[in-house]
């Protein structure tokens, strides 16, 4: 039996850390490998992200356009004709992901209208397109909003 305090690395899994500051004949002594002054030899000093030496960033450099709504809802498409060939009774997004017909990682779910539907179905999406609600409906079949906030 393997006792815990007999437990060993994979040989070469583990390297003794650089020690630092330890005299000239260490080879990393006085200065410790961080040269001479300036801002990477000061204790907490670096780069701060996207710096590039005092050159223009290129975050600086590229021109910006339009506009990012960050509150805008991505919605995963599906088609009554997907819906219809299917065979699912009940249609909610964790069926649909669960059947292939949602791919993607869109979290909201919207049906839209393309293709028929030819038997009742209970469908529960994020968001209907009037036209596809109406199609649903006729078919004997159920659309139920499923509540965005919630």
């Amino acid at each position: 039996m393997i006792r815990l305090g007999e437990l060993k690395g994979a040989r070469g899994s583990h390297r003794d850390n650089k020690r630092l500051g330890r005299g000239a004949g260490s080879g990393k002594g006085d200065t410790s490998g961080k040269g001479h002054k300036g801002l990477l030899a000061r204790k907490g000093g670096g780069r701060r992200i996207g710096y590039e030496g005092g050159q223009t960033p290129m975050i600086r450099r590229i021109p910006k356009r339009g506009f990012h709504n960050f509150t805008r809802k991505e919605y995963a498409l599906v088609n009554l004709a997907d819906l219809d060939a299917s065979g699912l009774k009940d249609a909610t997004p964790e069926t649909l992901r669960a059947a292939g017909i949602v791919k993607g990682t869109e979290p909201f779910v919207k049906v839209l209208s393309t293709g028929e539907i030819k038997r009742a179905v209970t469908v529960k999406a994020h968001k209907f397109s009037a036209s596809a609600k109406a199609k649903i409906e006729s078919a004997g079949g159920k659309a139920e909003v499923i509540d965005v906030r919630g």
